[in-house]
C-alpha cells in the first residue's frame, strides 16, 4: 500500500509508479489520495502506463482508493 495523500500532482503519480516499479507482473497495489487533481489524473496516468485499474471510490470527504494489477 502507498499513501500520496499527502502529496499533489505530479508526486502523486511518481510515488505511485515508484510503488509500481519495485513490484512483480500481476501484484496489486493500493494507493490511497486525496483532492481533485489525483481523482480526476491519477488512474488514468496509471493505465497509460499499461497497468490495470481494477477498483476506484472516492468517498464525500475527499479521500480517493485505488487497487491497480501491475503489467507485465
Amino acid at each position: 500500500m502507498v499513501d500520496v495523500s499527502a502529496e499533489t500532482c505530479p508526486m502523486t503519480f511518481v510515488r505511485t509508479r515508484l510503488q509500481l516499479d519495485k513490484m512483480k507482473s500481476g501484484e496489486i497495489l493500493e494507493v490511497r489520495f486525496k483532492g481533485e487533481e489525483p481523482r480526476l489524473n491519477l488512474h488514468r496516468s496509471i493505465a497509460e502506463q499499461g497497468h490495470t485499474v481494477l477498483f476506484m471510490e472516492f468517498s464525500d470527504e475527499g479521500v480517493g482508493r485505488l487497487l491497480i494489477k501491475k503489467s507485465p
